[in-house]
């Protein structure tokens, strides 16, 4: 099973290492505390929307932008895989 809080952080700290921006510069701009970023970009914590819209805007994001990528991603790994099977 997949949990959105893990997606959503994978989300997040791919783009603040894309950015080359540390944790703490992100949780700075973001105003909540580094050790609550760790835990929201490893999944161990599920976010408010207003903490992930803060987090997102951090990163020169919008959360619709966030949201719509974690929903490709799971979209894409959800996706029905049809197996062929012989029927001789």
């Amino acid at each position: 099973m997949s949990l959105l809080r893990t997606h959503i952080g994978h989300a997040l700290r791919a783009a603040r290492t894309s950015q080359g921006r540390t944790l703490r510069s992100v949780a700075r701009d973001a105003r909540v505390s580094l050790g609550y970023l760790s835990e929201v970009e490893r999944g161990q914590k599920e976010a408010s929307s207003e903490l992930l819209n803060s987090i997102a805007a951090a990163l020169g994001l919008s959360l619709s932008t966030v949201i719509s990528d974690v929903a490709h991603e799971l979209n894409s790994r959800e996706a029905v895989k049809l197996t062929v099977v012989d029927a001789a």
